[in-house]
């Protein structure tokens, strides 16, 4: 199904304009309304039940009386107006793609109350790398497979979620911007977004995309479960991506089950000692029964890899269902770099992709 958006523009011109870009370029994802007429236009939401109404900032809407499944945003002329009225705004001159960027985001802001198209990209893959225990080199394996994919000339972004983590501890490129840019911008319901994911995201010499660490560590602090949901929604919508690789804490309350919802594939990351088996079980059995709790799927997206996988003190986890897909030996005196160099050529990134 499509979105049915209507636009409230006094502005005929204008509205004639952009109702054709959208017509043509948009035709197999939008159902398009225009209007002139504040009351005519509130009339229509409930009668052909409006996804996102987008109304010029010269009329004065009543947001709390617009129906709950309805998004909303303003119409503005610049592109500095990232507020009006507590509500979203959107630049009406600038490039017709990325004005429907804004409206997509807007509506799948409101897919929970509303019924009709879904939005995804298929054709970006989300893949977590998480672990209940600490010293595995989740991260390490994270940033590998991204330099995997890259290597493939897949255009791959790694994503360092952590609280205290940092992307700059495996690449490295020139840029002002870095994540505090991007929480400031979620914080503050910027509606250009994704120009700043696009103007902050940097590239290393390796292919990967990724965002800098934060100016200080307690600016990731600021980055809630929502923010986080809202976070990888816009960087799908932006079709930028084949592959977006998430480097995440292992949480398990509702708002972090709701990311893992989102993902196609999470990597628990183990090295087969006693300690990181016991967290791991305890951990898979916990999300299976939260699982069973809300009726969602997420247990049947999750692969146990090994890291520092040593014959002499490690062992498989046995007495569980989670699937493991092999994973790698401990390298000894090696920096990280070539720690990455060596994780990042493991067949077993592929087998990840087809999870």
């Amino acid at each position: 199904m499509k979105i049915k958006l209507a636009i409230l523009d006094k502005d005929k011109s204008y509205l004639n304009r952009i109702v054709t870009v959208f017509e043509v370029k948009y035709a197999d994802k939008f159902e398009v309304y225009s209007f002139t007429d504040l009351s005519v236009a509130i009339q229509t939401l409930s009668e052909v039940k409006i996804d996102v109404l987008i109304a010029n900032d010269a009329f004065d809407v009543d947001v709390a009386k617009l129906p709950k499944r309805c998004g909303f945003a303003y119409f503005v002329d610049s592109p500095d107006i990232d507020m009006l009225n507590n509500q979203r705004t959107i630049c009406k001159f600038q490039k017709a793609d990325l004005i429907y960027k804004q409206i997509i985001s807007i509506y799948s802001e409101n897919a929970g109350n509303i019924t009709g198209l879904k939005i995804s990209d298929d054709s970006c893959k989300l893949i977590a790398f998480t672990s209940p225990c600490g010293g595995t080199g989740n991260s390490t394996m994270a940033a590998a497979c991204a330099l995997h994919f890259a290597g493939q000339g897949k255009k791959t972004l790694y994503l360092n979620l952590e609280k205290y983590g940092s992307s700059d501890s495996f690449f490295s490129a020139e840029g002002q911007f870095d994540m505090s840019d991007i929480i400031f911008a979620l914080k503050s319901k910027k509606a250009n977004l994704s120009l700043k994911l696009e103007s902050s995201v940097k590239q290393d010499n390796s292919g990967v995309y990724f965002y800098s660490q934060t100016k200080v560590a307690l600016d990731m602090l600021e980055l809630s479960a929502d923010d986080i949901l809202h976070l990888i929604s816009e960087l799908k919508l932006t079709g930028s991506y084949d592959y977006i690789v998430l480097d995440m804490e292992f949480e398990l309350d509702k708002g972090y089950l709701d990311i893992y919802r989102k993902i196609n594939s999470i990597i628990v990351v183990g090295d087969g000692s006693e300690i990181s088996n016991l967290k791991i079980f305890r951990g898979y059995n916990a999300i299976v029964t939260k699982e069973q709790e809300s009726d969602s799927s997420i247990a049947n997206r999750i692969v146990l890899m090994y890291n520092k996988f040593s014959n002499k003190s490690s062992r498989a986890l046995d007495d569980i269902e989670l699937k493991s897909i092999g994973g790698a030996p401990r390298y000894e005196h090696a920096t990280t770099r070539q720690v990455l160099s060596q994780l990042s050529n493991l067949s077993v990134f592929d087998d990840i992709a087809s999870v």
